[in-house]
């Protein structure tokens, strides 16, 4: 795949969106297009590539239907070790299995849209700025119950960083609450971004 060709984009992008039409239920599908939409308006914004966010976006949920012993078989193809709490539910694997499949089956070798992908679930620390827009956007695409014209006025207003801290606080909180696991990554990335975010000011 020629990441300077907009054809190239073209081409891959209905290939991976067809996969995943047949391959997860309809309301994660329509899921995926609202995140390919959102990121792509997102990477608008940011003054990012909008086809990498299209793209990353579209797919990022690809494997999410899958049973936990091919998403396992997957996932461990990445290098990666996977941590204890993707044991415990191997559905969270969902993003780094979608990656593989993505550089395996449909030829992607751009790390970006590769990284936001598999990083989509829990981010980061030192993550690419695509990955923090699949991040967001997987987090704020409008069908979320909450996410309202205010919601959506006020991150605007937000820079990328200061967004995917929004994002993450709200989400942290969210599974706090539900008494649910906080994965140690998703911990990490809020602190680094706080620190960095500290020390721009």
């Amino acid at each position: 795949m020629d990441t300077n060709n907009t054809e190239d984009y073209a081409a891959v992008i209905e290939k991976v969106r067809i996969y995943t039409l047949a391959a997860v239920k309809e309301s994660r599908y329509e899921h995926s297009v609202r995140v390919a939409e959102t990121a792509q308006k997102l990477c608008r914004r940011y003054g990012l590539n909008e086809e990498k966010g299209y793209l990353a976006g579209i797919g990022h949920d690809m494997c999410k239907d899958m049973n936990d012993e091919l998403l396992l078989s997957l996932a461990s193809r990445d290098g990666r070790p996977i941590i204890a709490i993707e044991k415990k539910k191997p559905a969270l694997l969902h993003g780094r299995a979608a990656a593989v499949k993505m550089a395996e089956d449909f030829h992607i070798t751009d790390s970006q849209i590769l990284e936001a992908v598999a990083d989509h679930t829990f981010g980061a620390v030192g993550m690419c700025d695509l990955a923090k827009v699949i991040y967001a956007a997987d987090k704020i695409e409008p069908g979320r119950s909450y996410v309202t014209k205010m919601y959506v006025e006020k991150l605007s207003k937000l820079s990328l960083d200061e967004l995917v801290m929004s994002v993450l606080s709200d989400g942290i909180a969210s599974l706090e609450n539900r008494g649910c696991t906080v994965a140690p990554e998703s911990r990490k990335l809020l602190k680094s971004l706080e620190k960095k975010n500290a020390y721009s000011r």
